[in-house]
């Protein structure tokens, strides 16, 4: 599990690969990743946007930005946290993502980003 903390807000991500989804031999390699985030900070703050960078060994880099994470731009009091699940197809069993998002400080509306930990996705069957 990859963390990082930015500005009191902590980023957790943990990755599976999807056998059942992926087909290697047509080049498709699925990958689920668990995204923790804890407001370890004294303000309330809410998630606005997601900005992903994602990059596998053949050298192919996509970048996926749009508003808050699965449908949704969780607020977050101080000790408070969110979790979610998502997935993202490669076309080579490496590859990693990395990225920020935009959070606002609600108590004085000015915003920021927080950097999520680069992570590795990584077929099982490559480890060997």
């Amino acid at each position: 599990m990859e963390k990082l903390t930015t500005n009191g807000i902590k980023i957790s991500v943990e990755t599976f690969y999807q056998e059942n989804y992926s087909r290697p031999l047509e080049n498709k390699y699925i990958f689920a990743y668990k995204v923790h985030i804890e407001n370890k900070s004294s303000k309330v703050v809410q998630l606005l946007r997601r900005h992903w960078y994602i990059k596998d060994s053949s050298g192919a880099v996509r970048e996926v930005e749009g508003e808050g994470v699965i449908g949704k731009q969780p607020t977050l009091s101080p000790g408070e946290s969110h979790s979610y699940v998502s997935w993202s197809p490669l076309i080579s069993d490496l590859g990693k993502m990395y990225g920020t998002f935009l959070m606002l400080n609600k108590d004085n509306d000015t915003q920021f980003r927080v950097s999520i930990p680069e992570f590795k996705l990584i077929a099982p069957f490559k480890n060997n």
